[in-house]
């Protein structure tokens, strides 16, 4: 017997078929996403622009699971509000010591510098 959870555990991933992201995805993003996908496809009619349909469902695909995640619309409006302590800050053990040894190696005598 294999024991399997009641509620969904993440959001549905759709995959890159046009149709399950499309459905995967709010109704306020539809139309974009079909007015996208419309123009990629008659893009692809020139075989050296194809991979652009390849492209934008893969990228729409990310979208539909980011939009599906539960508080994203809350943390967009924090981020355009400039609501920083909501964000979680991760700094890698030994970044700092990293972050200064790599710049005081760094000569800023080059060519570029003036």
């Amino acid at each position: 017997m294999t024991a399997r959870p009641l509620e969904p555990v993440g959001p549905c991933d759709p995959g890159e078929d046009p149709a399950a992201i499309f459905d995967a995805l709010p109704s306020s993003h539809r139309a974009q996403f079909r007015a996208e996908y419309d123009e990629a496809l008659d893009a692809a009619h020139d075989l050296a622009r194809f991979k652009q349909v390849q492209a934008l469902l893969r990228q729409w695909r990310l979208r539909a699971i980011a939009y599906a995640r539960p508080g994203y619309e809350e943390a967009v409006q924090d981020a355009l509000e400039g609501r920083t302590e909501m964000f979680t800050r991760y700094t890698p053990p030994d970044w700092e010591g990293r972050v200064r040894a790599i710049s005081s190696t760094v000569s800023t005598d080059g060519p570029c510098m003036s």
